[in-house]
Parts: structure tokens; sequence; C-alpha cells
């Protein structure tokens, strides 16, 4: 429930639709522990997006709330039907921002692994009698 398993569940994103591809998305890792969530989000303002977290898992969903009824499209090949994105979250991932810039939907996630949860290296030290006899 560590590293491997962050890697692996962003790999294979939850969604509503099976095989749904919108909207794409990038799942990028700066450093050690810093990972960002990036989504295509072209045409959805603040209002329109809604990111929520419960029980381990992200979800971001979005949608526009006052479709313009008074345009007739000739052609319509930007996308902007709702959509909803669902991570699972790994153990000790924690969100720290988001934000909306130039059509993109970032949202940075940090690994905080406690103290007690992290590797301990012990000295063997070759002269020192053992503790148990």
């Amino acid at each position: 429930m560590g590293f491997d398993r962050f890697n692996d569940l962003f790999e294979t994103a939850l969604r509503n639709e099976p095989g749904s591809t919108y909207p794409p998305y990038n799942v990028e890792k700066h450093g050690d522990d810093q990972y960002r969530i990036v989504v295509a989000a072209a045409g959805f303002q603040e209002e329109d997006l809604d990111l929520q977290v419960e029980k381990g898992v992200l979800t971001i969903s979005g949608g526009k709330r006052d479709a313009n009824e008074d345009v007739t499209y000739l052609y319509q090949g930007i996308a902007q039907r709702a959509f909803k994105l669902s991570f699972r979250l790994a153990d000790h991932i924690e969100i720290k921002a988001a934000g909306l810039s130039n059509g993109l939907l970032s949202i940075d996630l940090l690994r905080v692994i406690p103290e007690e949860a992290k590797a301990k290296r012990i000295p063997i030290n070759g002269t020192q009698k053992p503790a148990l006899q």
C-alpha cells in the first residue's frame, strides 16, 4: 500500500463510463514524493468543477451549470459535456492544492510518510554480544 500501489492505481483510474477517455488527463511525478494530476478542462470555469475526497477516493467532476440556450451550433467540436473522474489514493497521500489555468485543472499531491512507517537502518556492531542469550 505504498509507492508501487500509488503508481498502479493511477494507471487504472476509476471512471463512470468504461472505455471513456474524456476528459484526457496526465499523472506526473515531480521529485520523490510530489505528484500532479492534470485534467484537460477547456471551456470549464472554477464554478463548473468540483473536487472531493471521500474514503481515500479523489473524485473530480465537471459540468456546465448554465448552458446558453440562445445559441444554435452549426458545428460543435468543443466537448463540454459533464464528466466524472475518480482516483483511489494510496496511503499517506495528501492533496496540497488545486488550480485552473489555461484550460488545465492541476491537482498537487504529496506523499507524507509518518516516521514510524519509514525504513530504519540498523547498525551492525561485530564486537557487541547479542542481547538475547
